[in-house]
């Protein structure tokens, strides 16, 4: 679901999170406040604009208890230039690696591909009929008709007119019917593809960052000339290739970088993922490379706090982009963190721990629930699958064990006790088990196939 920002109040927002994460309400609260700023923000007046900044949050929680998921929804919620990075990818400026400013370009490539996909969108229909006389032209290449004709000329006797150009007229309009409701589709015909012929391009020796790497590639290839291949394929894929290539010349790049600049400054959303990995222990006394960490961190700070970054398609401003950040903080605290990048995350959530309770929730609840997606699959071989109630409160069960005696991994490890559970019949599955064939699984077989599994220790800790 995309709504605009306006129409999306934060009851609205949590309303739909929870259509796919079980609890952590205080998170949904926050990030939900959050997004209905950048509207209130966008309409205020212009002078108070500039000086509003958005409320950074800090998710701390262990690993699979819904972090990654709420921020993925969120901008999914609001139609949002949004990426997701890991903050221990990246290295201080002057290491080998990826430097921070990266992420802001990721933020707007991935906005130009959101605006580029919804101009395409707006010409489609004009590129569709382009694509549709191409087609036709290599099928029933056209026959120059004589001047003053027209389609509706006919004779006295209404009777189809009988010369080459317009027999030919109208061959290609019940060609192109029979193309629109997908009767040819598994014709081949030969068309022209057209290639970039820009080289990739590798620099040895000398620092050279990426955004210049960037720049060469995209100016050398601009220099050199597209090339076209000869390339036989159905007309099914001839519409997709040649729509795709028509559409892209209909749209208007300068107005797309534009409002993908535009977009990514206002809406962006930056989800920074384990960043406990870069908090150093300062009572430690460590160096090595906690070094490097706290430079990263440094390096991170400019970006968060709002600067100018230079991308291929033009310069950003960061102030307004909501940076979400989170980490399970295991080994280190959200004070290990420099104070000043402390001071970029005003906002600090704690996700809880999932219950035996939440797990059957998750089994139960959410339009993407693992057991709804087991049974599509199973459908997609003409298989129906059904879970009985107890069953789904024995697998909680279960999985909410492994977790406290072996190593708490959340909701990832529905994944292996489901995989466990179901692994046999979906091997199974055609050869052994039919079409029209049903699967029911009860609370005994559940016990009777994992309950040996959770009992051996020494299996249990090989288990994700």
């Amino acid at each position: 679901m995309t709504q605009s920002l306006k129409d999306l109040t934060p009851r609205q927002i949590v309303a739909e999170l929870d259509q796919y994460i079980i609890g952590q309400h205080d998170a949904k609260r926050y990030v939900s406040i959050a997004l209905r700023n950048r509207w209130r923000r966008m309409n205020s007046s212009p002078d108070m604009q500039q000086e509003i900044t958005p409320n950074n949050i800090l998710m701390i929680g262990a690993t699979g208890v819904g972090k990654t998921e709420i921020a993925r929804r969120l901008a999914k919620i609001a139609d949002a230039p949004f990426t997701k990075v890991e903050a221990s990818k990246f290295t201080e400026v002057g290491y080998v690696g990826r430097d921070v400013e990266s992420m802001v370009r990721d933020l707007v490539e991935q906005s130009v591909n959101m605006v580029k996909a919804a101009k395409k969108e707006q010409v489609k229909t004009r590129a569709l009929q382009i694509v549709e006389d191409m087609i036709l032209d290599i099928l029933i290449p056209p026959i120059k008709q004589p001047s003053g004709f027209q389609l509706e000329d006919l004779n006295d006797k209404g009777e189809i007119p009988d010369s080459d150009a317009e027999l030919n007229e109208r061959t290609r309009e019940r060609f192109r019917e029979k193309i629109r409701k997908g009767e040819m589709d598994e014709r081949k015909i030969e068309i022209d593809v057209q290639q970039n012929a820009a080289p990739n391009i590798g620099m040895i020796g000398g620092t050279v960052d990426e955004l210049s790497m960037m720049n060469i590639q995209e100016m050398i290839g601009g220099m050199m000339p597209r090339r076209g291949k000869k390339r036989k394929v159905t007309i099914a894929e001839a519409k997709k290739i040649l729509l795709e290539e028509e559409a892209a010349k209909l749209i208007d790049m300068d107005e797309v970088k534009d409002e993908a600049i535009r977009r990514a400054e206002n809406t962006g959303i930056i989800f920074i993922d384990e960043i406990d990995k870069i908090a150093t222990n300062r009572g430690s006394g460590s160096g090595g490379p906690d070094v490097s960490r706290e430079g990263v961190q440094r390096d991170l700070l400019p970006i968060v706090e709002g600067t100018t970054v230079n991308t291929k398609y033009g310069s950003i401003n960061t102030d307004h982009i909501l940076f979400v950040a989170a980490g399970a903080f295991h080994v280190s605290k959200p004070s290990d963190l420099i104070p000043e990048l402390q001071g970029r995350f005003p906002i600090r959530v704690e996700l809880q721990s999932l219950s035996e309770d939440d797990f059957f929730q998750i089994l139960k609840a959410p339009k993407n629930a693992l057991t709804k997606q087991y049974v599509a699959m199973m459908q997609s071989e003409q298989v129906e699958l059904t879970f009985e109630e107890e069953s789904l409160r024995e697998i909680a069960r279960i999985a909410f064990q492994v977790n406290s005696e072996v190593e708490n991994i959340g909701a990832r490890r529905l994944q292996t006790v489901m995989s466990h559970l179901l692994n046999d019949f979906m091997f199974d599955i055609p050869d052994v088990i039919g079409p029209d064939s049903r699967v029911s699984i009860t609370k005994e077989m559940v016990s009777e196939k994992l309950n040996e599994l959770v009992k051996n220790r020494d299996l249990s800790q090989f288990i994700l």
